[in-house]
This record gives C-alpha cells, structure tokens and sequence, in this order.
C-alpha cells in the first residue's frame, strides 16, 4: 500500500520576481509620457515612450527569466 507524500514546497519564490513589478508599474504613471514634445523622427514622445516601455518589458521579463530558471550543467 502506497505511503502518503507530501507535496513538495513550491519552488518560484525568488526575489527576482518582485522585478516584475517595474513594467506593471511604470506604465501607470501617467506623467511620465502624457506629453508632446520632444519629438524623436516626427513621432510624438507619448509614442516612442510607449516603445520604451515595451523595450523595458522585455527586458526587465528576460533579466528575471535568466534569474530563476535552473541552469543545466553541459554534462547533463
């Protein structure tokens, strides 16, 4: 007769994921990019700031990705 096994403790806590925060966030600040001026190729800041802020994403999502993910060793 099988033996009862706990469940194993979760293993995603890492304090890399509070990075997560930063594009969930800045994005709500609205004063950040609610202007006009300066232009950059004729576009508006309020769009090539939204372009920064998908750039931020991505990158702030990699950085935690590389982070938490358990690296396999070349032996394996």
């Amino acid at each position: 007769m099988p033996t009862y096994q706990p469940p194993v403790p979760r293993s995603d806590r890492s304090p890399w994921n509070w990075l997560l925060l930063i594009p969930a966030v800045v994005p709500l600040i609205n004063p950040l990019y609610n202007i006009v001026s300066p232009r950059l190729w004729g576009f508006p800041a309020f769009y090539w700031i939204q372009f920064l802020l998908i750039l931020l994403s991505v990158a702030t999502t990699t950085v935690v990705y590389r982070m938490t993910t358990k690296r396999r060793s070349a032996g394996e």
